[in-house]
């Protein structure tokens, strides 16, 4: 019989290796996934085309019956994640079905979508006409935040001998 302590450890090391995993659509692309760049060139060839793209969201327009995610387009990396790059296929917008919350859904957050090719659709960027690529999308995932945290620097020749005995200073009313 394992002691309780034994069991919570291996939950902790179990959920927190399917933490750290992006899901398996995510992470395995179509074979004959098309590239951004050649489906606009012509979107009526490449119609139905099961595919995955991935980016960071520009801006999100909630309708009735469903949700258009505009993204740019990023490389994405052998997880599915969209890598930190300037460089791009362009923008398309993924057609969600059902309400996204555009507080959870912000301006630069990082998607990769599972979907099909749906036509494409032009909307003005500034007084840019813009043709996109409009995926009907099957499943999305929205990864988590990154957070950049400021590395800390020691400096080894710097020592301060009063350290651990600062005196502390009380603030009376």
């Amino acid at each position: 019989m394992r002691s309780p302590v034994q069991l919570i450890a291996v939950v902790c090391l179990l959920t927190a290796g399917c933490a750290a995993q992006a899901p398996l659509f995510v992470r395995e692309a179509p074979p004959d996934n098309p590239a951004l760049m050649q489906v606009s060139v012509n979107t009526g060839a490449y119609a139905g085309r099961k595919l995955r793209w991935g980016g960071s969201i520009e801006q999100l327009e909630n309708h009735a019956q469903e949700t258009w995610l505009e993204i740019v387009e990023r490389p994405l990396d052998e997880d599915g994640r969209p890598r930190a790059a300037d460089q791009s296929g362009g923008r398309f917008i993924a057609k969600i079905a059902g309400f996204l919350d555009p507080v959870i859904y912000t301006r630069g957050r990082d998607i990769t979508v599972i979907g099909s090719v749906d036509g494409d659709s032009t909307h003005k960027i500034g007084e840019f006409e813009y043709r996109y690529v409009v995926v009907k999308v099957e499943a999305a995932h929205l990864w988590p935040l990154l957070l950049m945290v400021p590395a800390m620097y020691y400096d080894p020749f710097w020592y301060d001998p009063w350290f651990p005995y600062w005196p502390r200073y009380h603030h009376h009313h």
